[in-house]
């Protein structure tokens, strides 16, 4: 796609560039990149980063997180990945803000031999895309964190799989970009005509279904936060993620003594928190790490996340509008492709000009499917009925 973006930008009128409909962490990324390549830029949202961020652990995890049947999405998530030590340096470096930007990596593992061997088959796969995945033993594993349950059958490390607080990326990103000239608005977006813009970007997360009318769906999450007594840190460096009698589980440290305990997956459209659920996530953690015992349980919270039918996300033009870009969909991934749905989209509005690595990702795929997800019944003949 070329050329489909009228005149260039300028700061000497009053129509904006760009409007930035969500200020989440992907929102708020694309408004940063494009203030900073001299866009006029404004923001929508009445409250800023209280979407799905709010609640996510922030695991920056491409090869954890690569799954049978989703190649183009774990080589975006690669792609992301690599850009996230430039993406945070140039961020702190920006705002003067921690992030809580941690590089130890990533344990996978499995408590009971069932686990173990699921673990395995995954792990199998990810090592035959080339992802650096390391099996470890039961004495490995408690080489690298002692914490760990003697119960713990085996697993594998992935060095390249990060994490950062999004509790302290969102301030941060929304500084950068007000820094770079981007004006926020507390102003809820019911319809795109109510936004005059150059272009728009649709960065609203599970709201960007009724504006679009494309099936992204909320994706219940449950979590836990804990914390350490007497304020230390956590017994464990490293994120640990595995299942523990067949239930999947992570475990995210923090330097201030917060441990995120996580998380659901819930075809729900309510932000309810359960019994069951935190019954299941305490009993899964404290199996992998016995000492989670102790700590203190501080929230218990749940939010809902931008799902599509095929798990991917929705980058690039809007079917019948191409003054109207959309970034939605993220699913379990909308930390760690902030960087690189930033770089993309903002290129786009600036010249016109696709880059390869939206093409997989285009709204145009779900023709013929409603908001929900459900094929539309009044195209069926096409290819997507």
């Amino acid at each position: 796609m070329t050329g489909r973006f009228p005149s260039p930008p300028s700061r000497d009128r009053v129509r904006p560039d760009v409007a930035v409909v969500g200020a989440g962490p992907i929102g708020l990324s694309i408004a940063w990149r494009c203030a900073a390549r001299g866009l006029r830029v404004v923001v929508h949202d009445p409250a800023p980063g209280s979407g799905a961020s709010a609640v996510a652990a922030g695991m920056l995890s491409p090869v954890a997180e690569a799954y049978f049947g989703e190649r183009q999405l774990t080589e975006l998530l690669l792609a992301s990945a690599e850009r996230w030590p430039g993406f945070a340096a140039e961020l702190t470096e920006v705002t003067g803000v921690d992030i809580g930007y941690r590089t130890e990596g990533t344990l996978m593992v499995g408590l009971t031999g069932d686990d173990l061997a699921e673990a395995r088959r995954l792990w199998a796969y990810q090592q035959g895309l080339g992802l650096p995945v390391t099996p470890l033993r039961p004495s490995e594993l408690r080489d690298r964190e002692p914490a760990l349950a003697p119960r713990v059958r085996g697993g594998a490390l992935a060095p390249t799989d990060h994490q950062v607080d999004p509790r302290l990326l969102v301030p941060a990103l929304r500084a950068a970009a007000q820094q770079a000239g981007a004006v926020l608005v507390s102003h809820a977006v019911r319809r795109l005509s109510d936004v005059d813009a150059r272009v728009t970007v649709v960065a609203a997360g599970c709201g960007a279904a009724a504006l679009t009318g494309l099936p992204v769906r909320p994706v219940k999450g449950q979590i836990l936060r804990l914390r350490a007594p007497d304020g230390v840190a956590p017994g464990f460096r490293h994120v640990i993620r595995g299942y523990a009698d067949g239930e999947p589980v992570y475990l995210v440290p923090r330097v201030d003594g917060e441990v995120v305990l996580g998380a659901t997956v819930e075809e729900r459209a309510d932000t309810t928190v359960t019994a069951g659920a935190v019954q299941r996530l305490l009993r899964a953690g404290v199996d992998l790490l016995p000492e989670l015992a102790e700590y203190d349980l501080v929230e218990a919270v749940a939010g809902l996340r931008p799902g599509t039918p095929d798990n991917a996300p929705i980058l690039g033009p809007l079917p019948g509008r191409p003054d109207v870009l959309v970034a939605t969909g993220h699913h379990r991934h909308g930390i760690v492709l902030a960087p690189i749905t930033a770089d993309l989209i903002a290129d786009l509005v600036l010249d016109g000009v696709s880059d390869p690595l939206l093409a997989p990702f285009r709204a145009d795929r779900f023709l013929g499917l409603t908001p929900g997800g459900s094929p539309d019944r009044s195209t069926e003949g096409d290819q997507w009925s």
